[in-house]
């Protein structure tokens, strides 16, 4: 498939409740340091939120779903520097962060965000 290439993934979304945005913005903006993306008007009307990452790698959507389940298994996996700091950010915020050792040469953790959608954050220097 030589003339196919894959990039990077350039979002990934997540599901949250209904008037779950001002709780996301605060997870993802306050708390994690996005900023938030204007979303279209049409996508806008049906709810939901839109977040980038600082240096703008990676954008994190949430759409609405109803009746709302948090994703438990299936998760993003986010590559980044700062793993340790992050951990600790989201501990003193009060999010449980469970260290995984499991994936030999690879430092990471899971977290879930204020909706119990499940995610991974690895550390990039590893």
């Amino acid at each position: 498939m030589s003339d196919v290439v894959f990039e990077r993934v350039h979002h990934v979304q997540v599901a949250i409740p209904v008037g779950g945005e001002d709780c996301a913005r605060a997870f993802w903006v306050e708390l994690l340091g996005f900023a938030e993306v204007p979303k279209p008007p049409v996508m806008a009307a049906r709810g939901g939120c839109w977040f980038r990452a600082p240096g703008g790698g990676l954008e994190m959507h949430m759409g609405v779903e109803q009746p709302f389940a948090p994703a438990r298994k299936a998760h993003p996996g986010i590559l980044i520097a700062g793993l340790n700091a992050l951990a600790t950010r989201l501990e003193d915020a009060g999010y449980a962060v469970r260290w995984s050792d499991e994936i030999p040469g690879t430092k990471r953790f899971h977290t879930d965000d204020p909706f119990g959608n499940r995610l991974e954050f690895i550390d990039a220097g590893a």
